[in-house]
């Protein structure tokens, strides 16, 4: 017998997601903290240019997904990095996509926590996540990360710390901060 139920609730889940950025076709998965929502190329391309991703440069993509993010910033800027992701088939699906662009020999995709994940090595981090999350996150980035580090979040900010740089791209805002100098 079919639920009477789910149709309701996905209207208020699509609502949900519509109103926090997230379009309808958001794939929610067990045990995540965020929904797993492709960007689209010319916001990641915009993500890597507000950083300033150069050569020598080291990306680390919180909650990466298919690798996208990591691998345009190894094939078009001469990076390299690493993602993260807890759901083992989309760092399958990341490095299978890093093979197919020829660039594993630069990138790499692990499962693992984004909570527990080792971002010391980053000069640029990026995030697709949810403010909750993204709250969560700053005090460890701020604390870990090297003064100069640059962030950039696609959708959404970390409260009352304020980017440096606000950008729209569509309907989509991207925003970047610099980890400052640590205080004494």
């Amino acid at each position: 017998m079919r639920n009477l139920f789910a149709f309701p609730r996905l209207v208020v889940l699509g609502g949900m997601l519509v109103a926090f950025g997230l379009p309808a076709a958001a794939q929610f998965e067990d045990n995540l903290d965020v929904p797993y929502v492709p960007t689209p190329p010319e916001v990641v391309e915009t993500m890597l240019k507000m950083a300033g991703v150069k050569k020598g440069d080291f990306v680390i993509d919180l909650g990466c997904g298919d690798g996208r993010i990591v691998i345009m910033a190894a094939q078009k800027f001469g990076a390299r990095g690493m993602g993260v992701d807890l759901n083992p088939e989309r760092v399958k699906e990341a490095n299978d996509n890093a093979k197919t662009a020829g660039v594993t020999d630069r990138v790499k995709f692990v499962e693992g926590n984004l909570f527990d994940f080792d971002v010391k090595q980053a000069s640029v981090v990026t995030l697709y996540l949810l403010p909750g999350v993204n709250l969560k996150l700053r005090p460890r980035l701020l604390a870990d990360l090297k003064p100069g580090t640059r962030i950039v979040s696609h959708s959404f900010d970390m409260g009352d710390w304020k980017p440096e740089k606000t950008v729209e791209v569509d309907w989509r805002k991207l925003y970047l901060w610099t980890v400052p100098e640590k205080k004494n």
